[in-house]
């Protein structure tokens, strides 16, 4: 097993890359169910987005979902914005650290599961139930 305490973090464009891979590699059913959800990386959230939910620590937030949610969108109101996922490398890498068996690939793609998963309308309770169920 590969440690994390003599790697040399990726930057940005590496984190992008992973996490373009990890986007790829979803059923393309559910890809397709996502419809234009754009993909950012930054290394924080911003004191906005951490306001919205309600964090202070920056190293808190891994990943964010910022758009209307498949339940609650109508063919009758207008888009104005298309939805967004963000994935934070910094507090991302922190985990990674502290965890020592899963790949920062795996990692990744864990936290963008988890926000297109808000995009399918589902609340982090029930992402928690389902990962606790093993499905």
């Amino acid at each position: 097993m590969t440690t994390t305490a003599n790697l040399t973090p990726p930057t940005l464009s590496d984190f992008e890359s992973l996490a373009r891979t990890a986007w790829e590699q979803m059923p393309g059913a559910y890809r397709a169910l996502c419809g234009h959800v754009e993909l950012f990386v930054a290394d924080f959230a911003d004191a906005e987005m951490l306001e919205a939910v309600g964090l202070e620590d920056p190293f808190e937030l891994t990943g964010l979902y910022m758009g209307v949610d498949l339940t609650q969108q109508s063919s009758m109101d207008p888009s104005p914005e298309a939805s967004r996922v963000f994935l934070f490398r910094r507090p991302i890498l922190d985990e990674w650290a502290e965890r020592e068996t899963v790949t920062l690939g795996e990692l990744i793609a864990h936290v963008l599961v988890h926000e297109i998963g808000h995009h399918f309308g589902l609340s982090d309770e029930d992402m928690h139930k389902i990962e606790d169920s093993g499905a």
